[in-house]
């Protein structure tokens, strides 16, 4: 379900100016290209965390 809501609002993350942060791994060969969003994995995971506690007190 995650995936699912992450892979959709990809295109809104995309404009906000997340997934091309330094720190973000990208890698690209001749015919091989590899992406890894670490930096903006860990800003979501922060926010995230941030707004369950916000809502659970």
């Amino acid at each position: 379900m995650t995936l699912l809501v992450a892979g959709l609002l990809w295109p809104l993350i995309v404009k906000l100016g997340l997934g091309r942060l330094p720190g973000d791994l990208a890698i690209k060969k001749d015919n091989f290209a590899f992406y890894f969003p670490i930096t903006t994995s860990i800003i979501i995971s922060v926010l995230l965390t941030l707004i369950v506690w916000l809502f659970r007190k």
